[in-house]
């Protein structure tokens, strides 16, 4: 398929895809991010994974949505207390105390999202009436051998 100059490429089958942006980056580094801390956790807070997962999922966030709202999200004045734990624990960690900073981030993560829970367990209830996800949940409610 030829392109006129100036104009967008259109994807189609058989041709790799272009990356769009900074957010599909970001996406890339959050979950790396995510990974990293994961894997930190399981092998028993290793401190250099989870200050390298804490580093890049930050900086995840701030590609997907852009500086200024990160900015803008973590530093809402009723979101003060989640944020000066989230990132306290972040310092923590990174100061090589991972337990501590860990139980820190968790009880900040969970005070600044806490009203994305109700959406996010809403969404989980309303999963069963989506056709895939339906027929999953049956064929799994139906192997459940327990002896």
């Amino acid at each position: 398929m030829d392109h006129v100059a100036g104009s967008p490429a259109r994807h189609t089958k058989g041709e790799p895809r272009a990356v769009q942006g900074p957010a599909e980056i970001g996406v890339g580094i959050t979950g790396f991010g995510v990974f990293f801390i994961l894997f930190g956790i399981l092998l028993y807070f290793d401190s250099v994974l989870l200050a390298s997962g804490n580093l890049l999922f930050l900086t995840g966030l701030s590609f997907i949505i852009g500086l200024r709202r990160t900015c803008s999200f973590f530093f809402q004045r009723h979101k003060l207390k989640g944020t000066s734990f989230f990132l306290g624990g972040v310092a923590i960690v990174l100061l090589r105390w991972p337990l501590l900073g860990m139980l820190l981030e968790t009880y900040g993560f969970f005070s600044l999202f806490k009203g994305f829970f109700p959406v996010a367990f809403g969404f989980l209830g309303n999963a069963s009436n989506i056709p895939l996800l339906s027929a999953l949940f049956r064929r799994l409610q139906g192997t459940s051998s327990m002896v």
